[in-house]
């Protein structure tokens, strides 16, 4: 079978980390994924479409005929960070690592329903789910981690948002920054962290009705997983005549209910929506940009 990398995963590689990087491995990703599931004798079902964003996913069957799925990723998206953190919680919320292989940036992980994520769900039963999902995520990360911190991640995300900005957006981008420089100044706490938290990170399975897919792990507050999830279904946010002050509730009620502060949540979701808005700006993906970033203004 021909390990095709999907349109998603071509876009986004290069966006994050530049075509120098990643046209010369999505060039060999039909050979590496082809020589991963050899060396496990798998067969392959089919590859998903869309797929992610950091690396090419195939559900495969392993030599028992049991299902499973495989995860191809280049280095520089360090998939051995991801496989860490999927063993450090050992299917506790999280898909099981289902091989002990590593080092060919290729790892089995348990096949969930990708079709279903929490995104199928009425909002109000999604955020439920979501929030007793990620909570089961927060725990202390393993003697000797590789992981890096929320500062240090942030810090190297800041860098492009403090050069000269359009006269429009520089108050909103000083905003997030000087959120962003607070918090990490005053942080509190370390737990492992899912990282890039949402409702399509989270599908349905058989072993658990939901469990949590592709971390890019880091360690940090609570309050930075999530403040990706507070902006959720953010198109359906902003055309809603209330749409800013149902973003102003989900902060609150999403703070209440996980017992984190409101206020460091407000600051990282602020700092979170303007970096995207800008990456995508940059990118040229104008349309999420301004979507990104008018959520933010409403914080």
């Amino acid at each position: 079978m021909a390990f095709e990398p999907p349109e998603r995963l071509v876009r986004a590689l290069g966006e994050t980390y530049g075509d120098e990087l990643a046209t010369p491995w999505l060039g060999r990703l039909p050979q590496l994924a082809a020589d991963a599931a050899a060396r496990r004798g798998l067969a392959v079902d089919r590859v998903q479409a869309p797929g992610g964003r950091s690396s090419l996913v195939a559900l495969v069957r392993r030599p028992d005929g049991a299902p499973a799925a495989l995860k191809v990723a280049p280095p520089f998206a360090r998939p051995d960070l991801e496989r860490a953190a999927l063993a450090h919680w050992n299917g506790w919320g999280a898909a099981q690592v289902l091989d002990d292989e590593a080092g060919d940036d290729a790892f089995l992980v348990e096949r969930l329903h990708p079709e279903v994520s929490l995104r199928s769900l009425p909002e109000a039963k999604a955020l439920l789910e979501a929030a007793g999902t990620v909570r089961r995520l927060w725990v202390e990360p393993p003697a000797g981690h590789a992981f890096e911190s929320v500062a240090e991640h942030t810090e190297r995300q800041s860098v492009p948002m403090r050069g000269p900005q359009d006269a429009e957006l520089a108050p909103l981008v000083s905003a997030a920054l000087t959120a962003r420089d607070e918090l990490t100044a005053s942080a509190g706490e370390l737990m492992l962290l899912h990282g890039n938290f949402r409702q399509s990170k989270v599908l349905s399975g058989e072993r658990a009705p939901w469990l949590t897919v592709g971390p890019e792990p880091l360690v940090g507050e609570r309050a930075y997983d999530l403040a990706r999830l507070v902006r959720d279904r953010v198109e359906d946010l902003i055309a809603a005549p209330s749409g800013a002050a149902a973003a102003r509730r989900r902060v609150n009620r999403l703070a209440d209910s996980l017992d984190v502060d409101p206020a460091r949540l407000h600051g990282w979701t602020l700092f979170r929506a303007v970096e995207s808005g800008l990456r995508a700006r940059r990118a040229g993906r104008h349309q999420d940009a301004e979507l990104l970033l008018e959520f933010a203004t409403w914080l």
